[in-house]
């Protein structure tokens, strides 16, 4: 993963931020979208691509596109700061091979716990029956 031409890549758009704010939020454009289109990256290889589009299926678009926002902030230069930072931490998070499940067995002590467990259940519940019978 190349981090210089991933940030080369990304795409930014301005918009207007939703809440309260009063006139400050009418009139400035401070929320900042970013746009990343993964199948075009140059910066990732096709393992990491094929990586990210598996892991973020929810969050990329049809057209392979990755948008993530942010409106932390009253400045358009801090939310897209925030929003870069937050994109490359993403990235790098899901391109993280996962680590080989090793198959355990359980020790000889929880076996004999278990039976010991049994045991007691079943003489509780023949201790229920009716003598008679």
């Amino acid at each position: 993963m190349d981090e210089a031409q991933i940030t080369r890549e990304l795409s930014f758009k301005a918009v207007r931020s939703s809440g309260a704010g009063g006139q400050h939020v009418n009139k400035t454009s401070s929320k900042v979208e970013l746009y990343f289109d993964v199948e075009a990256s140059e910066g990732l290889s096709e393992e990491e691509k094929s990586r990210i589009l598996n892991k973020l299926a929810s969050r990329i678009t049809k057209d392979h596109l990755l948008i993530l926002q942010s409106e932390e902030s009253r400045s358009q230069h801090k939310n897209k700061a925030l929003v870069i930072a937050k994109f490359l931490e993403l990235l790098r998070e899901n391109i993280k091979k996962p680590k080989p499940r090793k198959k355990t067995k359980p020790s000889k002590a929880a076996k004999l716990k278990r039976l010991k467990a049994k045991k007691i259940n079943a003489e509780k519940k023949a201790r229920r029956n009716d003598p008679l019978k």
